[in-house]
């Protein structure tokens, strides 16, 4: 739960790091993955990382630029990765300037419910590691090493005991 900025900051940076280390291991040829034909691609999921950003936080009346929610799609990895960047380390410097504890508790209308400005980061934090997730699955079928995140990876555990645990 946010109760202080402090807090969503603190675990943004963990996990806004995490996706960036996921951004950073893309290659524009993993980009067409996919686990069936109507699903979205590894790109398409990534693309939408950088762009929920503007579109979730954007509703809050945070002022900051960020990749917009309707910019197409690059098709390089590098692009991607580095739009993330921006528009995350935008959005937490801006929140930073604008807002204290007590916008936490400000309502905004989301999708037709009204949110608290904590329930909106707390839901965009949450949707973001959700698509994370799922682009693991696309990268592990592109045959890309993931890298660890709540810990090592399969690969990250190989490397420091020789052997991964079952």
């Amino acid at each position: 739960m946010i109760r202080k900025l402090e807090d969503f900051l603190a675990n943004w940076k963990h996990e806004s790091d995490s996706t960036l280390k996921i951004l950073e291991t893309l290659t524009d040829d993993s980009l067409k993955q996919k686990v069936y034909d109507e699903g979205r691609t590894l790109g398409q999921l990534a693309w939408h990382l950088v762009v929920t950003i503007d579109e979730m936080i954007g509703k809050t009346g945070l002022q900051f630029t960020a990749t917009p929610h309707d910019a197409p799609k690059p098709e390089a990895a590098k692009e991607i990765a580095k739009a993330y960047k921006d528009s995350s380390d935008a959005m937490v410097r801006a929140i930073k300037e604008q807002w204290t504890d007590e916008t936490l508790l400000e309502e905004k209308d989301m999708y037709g419910e009204v949110w608290t400005i904590a329930n909106i980061l707390q839901v965009l934090t949450f949707h973001q590691t959700h698509h994370r997730g799922q682009m693991t699955v696309l990268m592990r079928q592109a045959g890309l090493v993931i890298p660890g995140m709540y810990g090592p990876s399969k690969e990250e555990w190989l490397a420091f005991a020789g052997e991964a645990p079952e």
